[in-house]
């Protein structure tokens, strides 16, 4: 008598879409970072665009795609740091790889667009300000300003930039 043990691995498949979505969106992210459309001086510090490409790949083509585009966001937010803030990989990277797993499962949960965008912008300004009170690049007031000042107008501009974005592919594709 023979016992066969086999273990099964389940691994993530990736369609040639979800491929071609996460091309272009990667494109974009790295256009977006050296460009003024990526960061938007507000003062004391910049306000961003570049956590909208994750979203909208979390969105459209699920966690995997999104934590792709959030990795490229967070890795040019590495290479053009200009502070000792983003100069810290964990900073930098770790929170932007989150923003569009998050902006996936909030749309999952709610089929609303716009919360799934609030979401992943959220995931976006508590990670980074939050790891930077926690490693104390930050005191807790100067985070609570930046994202007060900050996170408002990109939660707006996050909202509306990608419902009209991500609505017509939705219905262009009959998702």
């Amino acid at each position: 008598m023979q016992i066969k043990v086999t273990r099964e691995r389940k691994v993530a498949k990736i369609s040639l879409r979800q491929i071609t979505v996460a091309g272009m969106l990667a494109a974009i992210s790295i256009v977006l970072s050296t460009s003024v459309l990526g960061y938007i001086p507000l003062g004391i510090a910049n306000a961003t665009t570049m956590h909208i490409p994750a979203i909208i790949g979390g969105v459209l083509e699920g966690p995997i795609v999104g934590a792709f585009i959030g990795l490229i966001f967070g890795l040019t937010s590495f290479i053009r740091q200009n502070t000792p803030l983003f100069a810290d990989p964990v900073i930098a990277i770790l929170p932007r790889v989150f923003i569009g797993v998050v902006a996936h499962y909030f749309y999952k949960l709610t089929k609303n667009v716009g919360i799934a965008a609030a979401g992943g912008t959220l995931t976006n300004t508590i990670g980074v300000l939050g790891l930077a009170v926690l490693l104390k690049y930050l005191p807790f007031k100067v985070a609570l300003f930046v994202a007060l000042k900050n996170g408002v107008f990109e939660i707006v501009v996050a909202v509306i930039l990608t419902t009209i974005i991500v609505k017509p592919l939705k219905k262009m594709h009959g998702k």
